[in-house]
């Protein structure tokens, strides 16, 4: 069987994603390099995910692949970040389904935090040009996207002291589990239609399914990255 995959195509990034898989995106210079990228990664993603990935079946070449949708990128793809949500995506999710994506999502997390505390005291390498954050930094700045992506959805939280970064002292992995429970409730919530609370918001919020896709992406991205740097030298 073809693995259904959508493409999204900016001026200098090319992304493709997983139709039915959530964070399984990998983006290449051109589509080929896309999905190439995506093959590649596929038994990390199904080791990410562990018992939650039994029923994925992994493509051994391109011509594995069903490309089902292509989408227009902007500058959000560009800058490299999977940035476009398909149309299917405003859907409604049956219980099954969202049992489903919600583990993925939080196996997703799981990942990172694994990948996080593995790298404790260890250097993490630079790039060619001596760039990259620190472990420390990787971190809150996976905190403060999913602050974000929780209030994307349409619901407001409240950080430490009501704001993104932590203050000093602060250790975002101390409201990690916090935050990412009331995540999760807001998420259900949309996913049973229930209205959303007031908010000053002016953009419409993301749909439950593009919220699971943008962050289980970010979550497992960051992850790779820290395994990738905290490997051998």
């Amino acid at each position: 069987m073809s693995l259904p995959v959508y493409v999204e195509v900016g001026a200098k990034r090319v992304f493709a994603s997983a139709l039915d898989w959530p964070g399984w995106s990998r983006s290449g210079r051109d589509e080929d390099g896309a999905i190439e990228e995506l093959i590649a990664h596929g038994h990390r993603y199904a080791a990410a995910l562990g018992p939650t990935a039994a029923s994925l079946g992994l493509p051994a070449t391109p011509s594995d692949i069903e490309i089902i949708e292509r989408l227009q990128g902007g500058s959000g793809t560009d800058f490299g970040v999977p940035s476009r949500s398909l149309a299917g995506d405003d859907g409604p999710i049956d219980p099954a389904e969202a049992e489903r994506v919600e583990a993925i999502l939080r196996a997703s997390w799981s990942a990172f935090d694994a990948a996080a505390q593995a790298a404790v005291g260890i250097e993490l390498t630079k790039g060619p040009r001596g760039g990259g954050r620190d472990l420390d930094k990787i971190v809150v700045h996976v905190w403060e996207a999913d602050v974000a992506y929780h209030q994307s959805l349409g619901h407001p939280y409240r950080p430490p002291k009501g704001v993104y970064r932590p203050p000093k002292g602060v250790d975002p992995r101390d409201d990690m589990d916090e935050m990412r429970e009331s995540a999760i409730a807001a998420w259900r919530s949309r996913v049973k239609g229930e209205p959303l609370p007031p908010s000053r918001r002016t953009s419409e919020p993301w749909t439950p399914r593009y919220y699971v896709r943008r962050a289980a992406w970010h979550a497992l991205d960051h992850a790779w990255e820290i395994e990738d740097r905290a490997g051998p030298r």
